[in-house]
This record gives C-alpha cells, structure tokens and sequence, in this order.
C-alpha cells in the first residue's frame, strides 16, 4: 500500500507512524474513561503510557536484536537504528515495567493491569493497520481472492498477490479488544482480565504466524514468536485459573 500518506512541504506523514499514534491515544482516552468509572486513579495513566511506550519499543527493539544476532553482530548500528521491532518484547517489557511502576506508585498492579489490557489489544489492531500501510509483516503469496498486491512498498515483494496478514491481525485484534471490555463487564477475579489478553493474543499469534512469509527467525519448526507463544499462553492459563479463585477478586466498584 502507500505509507507515505500526505507531503506538507519537507514533512512527511507516514501511515505506520500516523496509525501508532491514534492506536496510543484510543488506548490512553480508553482506559482514562474506564478509570473513572471504576474510582481508579486516571491522571497516573499518562505516566503510564509514557513508560509502557518507551519501554515497549527497547523491549520490543532488543528481541528483534536477538532474533537477528547475526546480522546484529555484523552491523550493530543498522539493526539498532532500522525499522524492526519484535511485538511480543515490547509485551513482555511493557508488562515489566507497569509492575514496577506499580509498586513504586503504591497501586495495585493487577487492577490496572486489567484496565489497560483492553485497550492495548484496541491500540495493537491500530497497529497492524500501519503494518499494511508499509508493507512490513506480510503474508504469503495466494491466488485467491483475499490476495492483495503491493506495488510500494520497501517491505513486501512488489506486484505480488499476498494474504493480508496485517488486516486478519488487526481484525483478530479488535475482537479481542472488544470482548476483554465486554468480559469485564461483570465482576472478575482480580488480574483474570490481564491474563485472558495473554491467552488470545498468544492464541491468535500462533495460527497467524503460518500466513505470514517475513523472515521472523526460527526455533526448530516454529518461528521465534509461535515459540514464545506457548509458554506466554502456558502462563495466561495459569494465571487466569488462580486469578479465578475468591481470595483474587477484585475490590474495585464500578460505578
């Protein structure tokens, strides 16, 4: 598709950067509403978001660094500086950070954990929105009629009939967004929210992986994020059956 959107002067407005940002502001707006209604803190959310973001992209920046050692090894600053980012380290370092920000704000993890997630998963469709505007994490080639072709990108192999990857994930992203607020809804073991993301993402990443055709580093049969994915769904099922029991419930009203 066409990444380069709209050309004011020398400025240039990118459709990856451009759809990052309004995934980072729904998910911000998002969650500052849902905050209220629950009598939780709001205003924290900003620094919140400053944090997970900055954090989020050393995270997800030094994955890709390891899944591309080699190159990596060979010229350090093209990789550091380069466009690749690996999702499932910003996840993890993002997770990182929101609990030791936590803990030195004095919060209760677990509730916020739970009232960002969903939003996350909103931000996250936006994201991969941007992905298909650039072209990057494509799909493979297919002669039916889901195919679409690039004729711009820098990414994806030029006039070429490829599965939309990008739009699947972002549709599966949304679903999920979707059904985590319509999950909370009712009253659920505290962290049960958090823990559930962790299960579709995981889940959804898994199957999408075997659509895709972008060099995304291996283990074994499986690419380096369907590998994660196992045990980062290992660790939301566990942690969704323990976060079920009454001891967990969470003490925040909604209004």
């Amino acid at each position: 598709m066409y990444n380069d959107l709209l050309k004011i002067g020398n400025i240039t407005i990118h459709g990856y950067g451009l759809m990052i940002a309004i995934g980072i502001l729904t998910a911000l707006f998002m969650s500052e509403y849902r905050a209220k209604k629950r009598n939780m803190d709001s205003d924290v959310l900003y620094l919140f978001m400053v944090i997970l973001v900055g954090v989020g992209l050393v995270g997800a920046k030094l994955l890709f660094c390891i899944v591309e050692f080699k190159d990596f090894l060979k010229d350090p600053v093209g990789v550091l500086t380069g466009s690749g980012f690996v999702v499932y380290g910003g996840i993890i370092f993002g997770i990182m950070a929101l609990i030791v920000t936590c803990n030195v704000k004095k919060l209760c993890f677990l509730d916020y954990f739970d009232l960002i997630t969903p939003a996350v998963a909103i931000a996250q469709g936006f994201g991969r929105i941007g992905c298909f505007l650039a072209g990057c994490c494509y799909g493979r080639e297919t002669e039916t009629f889901l195919g679409i072709t690039f004729t711009h990108s820098n990414f994806a192999p030029n006039n070429i009939k490829l599965l939309p990857t990008q739009l699947f994930s972002s549709a599966g992203m949304f679903l999920i967004g979707l059904y985590l607020l319509h999950y909370a809804k009712k009253e659920r073991g505290q962290g049960q929210i958090g823990s559930l993301y962790l299960i579709l993402y995981s889940l959804g990443r898994f199957i999408i992986e075997f659509f895709r055709n972008d060099y995304r580093g291996e283990v074994g049969i499986l690419s380096t994020s369907q590998f994660i994915s196992l045990f980062v769904l290992a660790i939301g099922i566990y942690l969704f059956r323990k976060f079920a029991k009454n001891e967990f419930k969470s003490k925040v009203e909604v209004k």
